[in-house]
Order: C-alpha cells, then structure tokens, then sequence
C-alpha cells in the first residue's frame, strides 16, 4: 500500500460501512456519497451488497473500481470454498498481497455472513472484531464508536442500531450522508 501522501484523497475520502452482529442478526449498513475531493459527485451509491448466492453481505471503502474487482474476486473465493467464508476471506487476502496488480488496489472491504464478520485490507489483513461491529471508511470510526455505545440497549436489533450509529456518522463526517443501503441476514 502507499504511503498516506501518495494516496488519492478521492479514494479514501467518501464513505462509512458500518457491521453490527446482534443475537442472531447480522447487518452492514452504508452511505451514499461519493465525494472528489471536496465535492459531493454521487448521493445515492449503493457500497453494500449481497454476494455468495445471498449468503453473505458485505461493504467496501476506497475506489470504486478497486472494490469492485474485490468483490468479484471474493464470490469466486466463494464459489470454490463454498459456507467458508473465513477461508474464502483468506484466500483472497493471500492473492491481494501478492498478485502485482491487486497490490495496488485502494480498497477495504467488511463482509459478514450467519457465524462471522470479517474486515479485509490489501496489507493481507482478514481480522475478526471481539464485538461483532466495524467501521471502515471515512466515518466509519465514528460509526463504530456509535454502534459501540447503543449495541447493549435491550429496545434496539441489529438494524436500529446500524440505522441510529449511521445517522450519528452523517452528523459528523462531511464525506457521510444518510443516504443509507442496508443489507442484513
């Protein structure tokens, strides 16, 4: 990975997932915008999604394009090491960390299915949190420390609680809307 001045802000300024594992629900929760630079350029993007036949959900950070050809490469993580996510997840790390092309990929991604979420970076990081939340992107600490302090509310799931942390990220981030995608399993 380059170091942080090398980095195109764009890529790293412009979004917050949020992943909430509460009782049996698991959630990852997403804004909408896409800044350059200082300029809003998308409102409505959509950076969660369902993968593996539905079996899993997961949210990326960075570019755009780089997140893309991460999650293609994670369903064909998937097709081969089919209910083994946390293989899968490695699987990928290894090729990302070592493939020339991949290496330069500006990209995080959270992924979760029914037993595990995962955070994936290009350093070859799969790292699994203790309490069931991550927050990747630009507000994504923001979210993170939100979703830290409602999670033991007994009146709020999985989705409030990711709907509530997000909302609280957009009051904070300028590269964070709340416009938000939300896919749960």
């Amino acid at each position: 990975m380059s170091p942080p001045s090398e980095r195109s802000s764009a890529s790293w300024h412009g979004t917050t997932i949020l992943c909430v594992r509460k009782g049996e629900n698991v959630v990852i929760a997403g804004d909408g915008q896409v800044s350059l630079g200082d300029t809003v350029i998308k409102a409505g993007a959509r950076k969660v999604r369902p993968i593996g036949n539905g079996k899993v959900i997961g949210g990326f950070a960075g570019a755009t394009a780089d997140a893309f050809t991460l999650f293609e490469r994670l369903e064909a993580k998937l097709e081969q090491y089919p209910d083994q996510l946390t293989r899968a997840c490695v699987e990928l790390a290894k090729d990302w960390r070592t493939d020339r092309y991949l290496r330069r990929l500006e990209a995080m991604m959270a992924v979760a299915d029914k037993s595990v979420s995962l955070v994936l970076t290009g350093t070859g990081d799969v790292l699994e949190p203790d309490d069931g939340l991550i927050g990747i992107g630009s507000g994504g600490n923001y979210a993170l420390a939100a979703a830290r302090a409602l999670i033991d509310r007994d009146d709020m799931d999985a989705e409030a609680v990711a709907r509530r942390a997000m909302k609280i990220a957009a009051g904070i981030c300028v590269y964070t809307n709340e416009n938000v995608t939300l896919e749960s399993l």
